[in-house]
């Protein structure tokens, strides 16, 4: 990498996008080499352990440099872009990577004599840059004379019509007087009367059974190719006298190369940015919070009609309404009722640390891996203002634009699965976090309601939570009082 030493030249380095981070993958370049930018302009898109982020530049000038590829993971504080703020147009870039010291040497140099003509002495090699280099020929190949030229054109004409191969290497034996021209003549007529086809091809249509005159050929050059060959078999898959039957009975199916059959069984995705950070997180989630998950089928009949009613409301104009709105609601409700269940646990100083607040967290899958932003101080929100953030949240989630601060400081979270039908999981907490609420698919299902079995919709629940701070009687509490809400949303009010 080249470093500019020239004072107009600033270099913008790869920042801490988010808390503690120490690398970045550069995901896309928005600028080239000569184009002008000013500042505040984004330069290129980059994805951190968190989310994808754009970085924008903090000077105005022309783009001097790129340092890293796109797809290239650079670290923090490294340099990856050089802007020439003096004004002048950029240098025109080099065909090959070298110094500018490398450059004035080169032209410094005085141009390479020719090599000579004789044959090196001592050893039979090149020095190159790698290895040993290419072997220099012991021998020279004498120039053909006579009419012996246009006998060997003819002949290397037939061998590689033949078999697709050069012709076999000429040994260095006197050569026998030339034949006529006629029979150079007879002799590649001879040989044309013969369907040109290479040894595979040969051996294919043995095993087919296919006379290779009767194939019409569509290589170059008159060749016959694989494909001429099974197009000639599939005329006789068909109905025919039984005469064809060996033909018919065993047709052969093409069968790809063994090569590249192997070579698509695995393919290999390396882990970096969201994925790499998700997995490293659940893991140390996993293996460190003792996690316990508990269930709970509820009727939400009552919670869907509310849904449907709020989307007619004035007040909901514009705002997408689910039942995840509701779900969110009911379980702030429940945290409220229930708020040593919002705390976190401090290995350092063996604390449990309650929050007087809830960012509440979403988890969105996106097509980086799975994220879980938050909605800040969610408790304070009214539901039309906890609708819109909800909506904001997961549009940005899908379109990649989440940022580091929104995945910050969550307290509790919920993952909807029931979007892929499924009908509950064991959730794994979100480092940091106390508790995780799973919401399974809502399904119409026979239920009893009011002493009769009825069609109602169904779903079930899931919680898991870390029991360092949550025992089993509290992490009931909060998933029976989500389940009440969601069974009768009136609760809304008088729990509220």
């Amino acid at each position: 990498m080249t470093t500019m030493t020239d004072a107009s030249v600033r270099e913008f380095k790869m920042p801490d996008v988010g808390e503690g981070l120490t690398e970045a993958e550069i995901l896309k370049w928005y600028v080239q080499p000569g184009d002008t930018v000013t500042d505040g302009q984004v330069v290129c898109e980059v994805e951190t352990a968190k989310a994808a982020v754009e970085l924008p530049i903090p000077y105005d000038g022309v783009v001097r440099d790129l340092r890293f590829p796109e797809g290239t993971t650079v670290d923090v504080g490294t340099a990856i872009i050089a802007i020439d703020v003096s004004g002048g147009a950029a240098p025109a870039a080099p065909e090959t990577a070298e110094t500018p010291a490398e450059a004035s040497e080169a032209a410094a140099a005085p141009a390479p004599a020719p090599a000579p003509e004789k044959k090196p002495e001592g050893t039979g090699r090149q020095p190159v840059l790698v290895g040993y280099g290419v072997a220099v020929s012991s021998t020279k190949r004498r120039p053909r004379k006579g009419p012996e030229l246009p006998v060997q054109q003819a002949s290397v004409a037939i061998q590689t019509e033949l078999n697709g191969h050069g012709p076999a290497v000429v040994d260095p034996a006197p050569a026998a007087p030339a034949p006529t021209a006629s029979a150079v003549t007879a002799s590649a007529a001879a040989v044309q009367s013969r369907p040109l086809a290479k040894p595979p091809v040969r051996k294919l249509a043995k095993d087919l059974g296919v006379d290779l005159s009767t194939v019409i050929p569509s290589g170059p050059d008159g060749i016959i190719t694989r494909e001429d060959v099974h197009a000639a078999v599939a005329p006789a898959e068909a109905p025919a006298p039984a005469t064809q039957a060996p033909a018919t009975q065993f047709p052969a199916v093409p069968a790809a190369p063994a090569a590249s059959y192997d070579a698509a069984r695995e393919t290999r995705i390396p882990v970096k940015g969201v994925r790499k950070a998700t997995a490293q997180a659940m893991v140390g989630s996993a293996f460190t919070a003792p996690h316990v998950t508990e269930f709970v089928t509820v009727d939400v009949t009552r919670t869907l009609k509310l849904v449907e009613e709020l989307k007619q409301d004035k007040d909901f104009a514009g705002l997408r309404v689910n039942p995840l709105l509701l779900i969110a609601k009911a379980l702030l409700v429940a945290i409220k009722r229930n708020p040593d269940v919002n705390a976190s646990w401090d290995e350092a100083n063996q604390e449990i640390v309650l929050k007087h607040y809830v960012n509440l967290g979403i988890a969105a899958a996106t097509p980086r891996g799975l994220i879980v932003p938050n909605i800040k101080d969610a408790h304070t929100k009214a539901l039309p203002q906890l609708a819109q953030e909800l909506g904001e949240l997961v549009a940005t989630a899908k379109e990649g634009r989440t940022s580091p601060t929104a995945m910050q400081g969550g307290t509790v979270t919920i993952t909807n699965v029931g979007v892929f039908g499924v009908d509950t999981g064991t959730p794994i907490l979100p480092p940091g976090e106390s508790a995780i609420l799973a919401v399974g698919a809502i399904k119409l299902q026979p239920w009893v309601h009011k002493g009769k079995v009825k069609p109602r919709q169904v779903t079930t629940l899931a919680l898991s939570f870390d029991h360092r701070l949550i025992d089993g009687e509290l992490g009931s509490k909060v998933l029976a009082d989500v389940a009440a809400i969601l069974e009768q949303p009136k609760k809304l009010i008088t729990w509220a």
